[in-house]
C-alpha cells in the first residue's frame, strides 16, 4: 500500500490549498459585471447593425472574404453567413444575461465563452487582446461555482438571493493570477523608449492622437497638457510591472498575524485599495480618451476577486450599519 504523505510534506500543503472553501461573494460579483460585459458588447453589436460588416462576406454585408480558417465552430455549422452570425451572436447576448443573473452560471459562461470565441475567430482584424481576456475570464467562471450566491438560482434554491454556503477558493485566485499576469505582461512589453523610464514618455500623447485609438478625433489638445500625459504614461507602465504587488498585499493580508514593518503598513493602509483606485482611475482614462472594445470592462469585472470574503462581509456590515454604533475594532486584520 501506498503510503499517505506527511502533513508537512509539498504535497499535503498544495492539496490542503486547493481545499479551502469560501462563501461565492466575489466570484458573484465577478461573474455579474462579465454577464453585463458581454451581454452590452455583443448586444451592442447587433443593436448597430454592425454584426453583417465584421462577420459577414461581401455578398451579405461584410468588407472582405474569409478563407475557412480560424472559427473550426463556425465552419462546421456552414461558414460566417447570416444565419449562423445571427445564431451565434443572439446565443452570446442570451448567455450574458444568464450569466448577469446567475441562472444556470457555468453552463452559461461555456456558452457565451464559444459563442465570442467562434464570432472573434471569424475575422482576426476586427478583434483585439480582449477576446483573449474575455475568454479566459469566462472560462474561469466555468470553473467557478459563481451562480451560488447573488443569483436567481440561489433565490429559487434558498429563498433569498444570497447563500453562504462555501464554494472551492481557488478559482478566484485563478481570477486574480489572470488579472496580475494581463496587467505585467502587458507593461513587460512596453520596451519602446516612449514608454521607459528615461526615454521620452510621449506614449500617451501619441496615442490619443492616433485615429485607431482616439475615442476622438480632435485630440490635438493633448500638446497642451504634454507633462501630463507623461506623467499618466510613467503610471501607467509603473502600475502594470508593479501588479504583482497585488499579490504581495493580498500575502501581507492573509499572514497579518506574522511580524514585519512592511507587512503591518500594508495591512494599515490596505495597499490593495490603494493599488485598485489607481487601476480604476487608469481604466476610466483609457474609457474616457481611448477606444479598445470591453477591455477596461472586463478587467474591472476581476476587481472584486481581489479580496477574500472577510472584506466582503465588513463592507455588507458597514451598508447595513449605516446610522449605528460601530462594533469594536478587531485587534488585527482578518484574512482576505
Amino acid at each position: 500500500m501506498t503510503p499517505l504523505p506527511s502533513p508537512a510534506s509539498p504535497w499535503a500543503r498544495w492539496v490542503r490549498a486547493l481545499d479551502q472553501r469560501e462563501p461565492a461573494t466575489a466570484l458573484a460579483l465577478t461573474r455579474i459585471l462579465l454577464g453585463i460585459t458581454l451581454t452590452a458588447h455583443l448586444g451592442g453589436i447587433a443593436a448597430r447593425g454592425e454584426a453583417p460588416l465584421l462577420w459577414m462576406a461581401p455578398a451579405d454585408g461584410g468588407y472582405r472574404g474569409f478563407p475557412p480558417t480560424g472559427s473550426w465552430l463556425v465552419n462546421a455549422v456552414g461558414g460566417p453567413g447570416p444565419a449562423v452570425v445571427g445564431g451565434l451572436l443572439g446565443a452570446g447576448v442570451l448567455a450574458g444575461a444568464l450569466l448577469t443573473a446567475g441562472i444556470g452560471a457555468r453552463a452559461a459562461a461555456f456558452v457565451g465563452l464559444q459563442a465570442f470565441l467562434a464570432l472573434a475567430w471569424i475575422n482576426p482584424d476586427t478583434g483585439g487582446s480582449y477576446d483573449y481576456l474575455m475568454t479566459n475570464a469566462l472560462w474561469l467562471m466555468v470553473l467557478a461555482d459563481s451562480g451560488r450566491t447573488l443569483s436567481v438560482s440561489a433565490r429559487m434554491r434558498t429563498g433569498a438571493w444570497t447563500d453562504p454556503t462555501p464554494v472551492a477558493a481557488w478559482p478566484r485566485w485563478l481570477v486574480v493570477g489572470q488579472l496580475v499576469t494581463m496587467y505585467t505582461s502587458t507593461g513587460l512589453q512596453k520596451l519602446s523608449g516612449h514608454w521607459l523610464p528615461g526615454g521620452g514618455l510621449t506614449a500617451l500623447y501619441y496615442i490619443v492622437q492616433q485615429p485607431t485609438w482616439a475615442r476622438r478625433p480632435d485630440n490635438l489638445w493633448a500638446a497642451d497638457v504634454l507633462p501630463l500625459t507623461q506623467i499618466a504614461t510613467l503610471g501607467t507602465w509603473l502600475f502594470e510591472v508593479g501588479a504583482p504587488l497585488f499579490l504581495l498585499a493580498a500575502w501581507y493580508r492573509r499572514t497579518s498575524d506574522r511580524p514585519g514593518r512592511l507587512r503591518a503598513w500594508s495591512n494599515r493602509v490596505d495597499l490593495r485599495a490603494w493599488l485598485a483606485g489607481l487601476g480604476v482611475a487608469m481604466h476610466l482614462s483609457i474609457e474616457l480618451l481611448m477606444e479598445v472594445g470591453p477591455f477596461s470592462a472586463i478587467s474591472l469585472a476581476m476587481y472584486p476577486c481581489l479580496w477574500g470574503p472577510a472584506a466582503w462581509d465588513r463592507a455588507r456590515a458597514r451598508l447595513r450599519g449605516r446610522g449605528r454604533a460601530s462594533p469594536p475594532a478587531s485587534p488585527a486584520p482578518p484574512a482576505g
